[in-house]
Formats: C-alpha cells, structure tokens, sequence
C-alpha cells in the first residue's frame, strides 16, 4: 500500500537508518533483520502529539521525520514506514488494523481500531510484523499460526482464534500470556489510517496528547519512558526504574536512551514542563 520508500534512494536511506541489514532478497531471514533494526533504531514515541504538532502519514513525512530527522513515531508512522520499505523489496504485504486490548480489563466494551500492523506473505506462508506496539513492539516476524508460542528476540507471542472472527494476539508478559489487540484479516487504507491518526491526535480523551510514551527495545532489554518515569525491563531480571527530576533530564533520556533527535521540537523543555506542574 505504502509507496513511502518507492526509490533506491529512499530505501537506501531507510536501510542505513536501521543500521543497514544485510538484504538476500524478499525472504524470511531478511525480513527477521529488517524487523530486529527497525525496532532497535527508531523508537516509538508520540512527543509530536503532546507538543501539538500535526503528524503526516504522506511518504515525504515519513521519510523525512523518521529517516532523516532522526525521529521515532506511533504505530501508523512505524508500520507505514516499514510496509513501503517491503514493497520496495519485492515483500507481498496487507496493511491491518487491530483494536487495543492491553491494559484493559476483561470483558471491556471494545476499542476503535486504532493499531496498525502488517501481514506479508512468503513463501513459507503468511506472516505478521508490527514495529509500533510501543512497550511491546513485536521485535521478530511471527507465522500466522494461532495457539503456538512463537519465540522472539524479545517475549514469547502467541495467536489465539477470537470467539467470534479475526486473532487475539498476545506475549508472555512475568510468565502469562496476556492480550495485545484483537485483530482480523481485512485490508485496510491509507484514508482508514488517517482517521484513527487524526483521533489520537486531537480527541481530548486520548491519552497520547496528556503524557509522552516512548519505547525502544535493545538486546537483552527494553526501555519504557511514561511521564518522569524511566523503567528498564530486564528479560532475564528486574526491572529498574527511575524517576526523572526535570525537563533537561527528560530531554537528555530521550536523546542518549530512546536516539531521538530532540532538535527540531523547539519548545519541548516548555511542553514537559507540564508533567511536573501536573504532579
């Protein structure tokens, strides 16, 4: 769907970005190094939204924030960003939408579909990459397979049938499997995306406009920034966390941490200023 890296130039770019995998062709392998990368490099995040800022689905925007501006994004920029980098690879991809489970309580009224994720179709059959899950971003490729604990460089995933249609996906979070999003396999469009996109930016009960979230998995770990407070979850650990005490500290976190380019947010130390006169 996405033509957001439709030249050499721009794949070229975006492969650099994510620290230039090693590219065989449209296959498995190179899809599990473009996903690793991917979510290694360019973090989620959502300071545009917090600092009111409009954010672009168009394939300029994307290249030019999260490419070159050395930025990170929500799930629409991520997967939007990495299906038109599959296209430019020859990959087969459905762009999808999914409705947000996680953090809810069972037998909650459903959410809007509001998560973006991406099937690809290989020879070894379908399969699922979401760079844009935040807290939880799928770091490997899973086979569309429900009821098998699929391993990845991160937690185990797995797909279960939904009662009704469509998958729950869900990944071991302190030894049980707890849901993600619930989503089907219906291709959506860019215009669907827009609307979501739009709704999460502005609706004043969106929770990305009160608070910054930013996510970004490393080996062995994963960092999660929710307001002051800097956790590091440690697969095989504890987790750490820390409480940030200004909005210098914040900005020099997001910048050595998450590898966000902060430079062209003027006014960011203004806007995270509010998390501590809020507190």
């Amino acid at each position: 769907m996405s033509t957001a890296l439709a030249t050499d130039a721009r794949l070229a770019a975006y492969l650099d970005r994510i620290g230039n995998p090693e590219v065989t062709g449209p296959d498995l392998p190179t899809l599990r190094r473009i996903v690793a990368g991917h979510a290694r490099s360019i973090a989620f995040e959502n300071l545009d939204a917090f600092t009111g800022r409009e954010i672009a689905l168009d394939p300029d925007g994307l290249t030019a924030k999260l490419v070159h501006g050395g930025r990170g994004g929500w799930c629409f920029e991520q997967n939007l960003l990495l299906d038109g980098a599959l296209d430019a690879l020859g990959y087969a991809t459905t762009c999808l939408a999914a409705r947000v489970m996680w953090g809810r309580p069972a037998g909650a009224p459903p959410t809007p579909r509001s998560h973006m994720l991406v099937r690809v179709d290989l020879p070894e059959g379908p399969h699922l990459v979401d760079v844009g899950f935040g807290g939880l971003t799928l770091t490997g490729v899973l086979a569309l397979e429900p009821d098998v604990e699929q391993d990845t460089p991160h937690e185990p995933f797995r797909l279960v049938a939904a009662e009704r249609a469509g998958y729950v996906m869900q990944a071991r979070v302190g030894g049980e499997l707890r849901p993600l999003y619930w989503f089907d396999l219906t291709e959506q469009l860019l215009a669907d995306y827009e609307v979501s996109n739009w709704y999460l930016g502005h609706h004043p009960r969106s929770h990305f406009l009160s608070g910054i979230m930013v996510a970004r998995p490393e080996s062995g770990r994963r960092y999660a920034l929710g307001g002051t407070s800097l956790a590091v979850h440690h697969l095989d650990g504890p987790t750490e966390r820390r409480a940030l005490e200004s909005p210098a500290e914040i900005r020099e976190v997001l910048e050595e941490t998450f590898l966000i380019d902060t430079s062209g947010l003027p006014g960011l130390e203004t806007a995270l200023a509010r998390l501590f006169a809020n507190g």
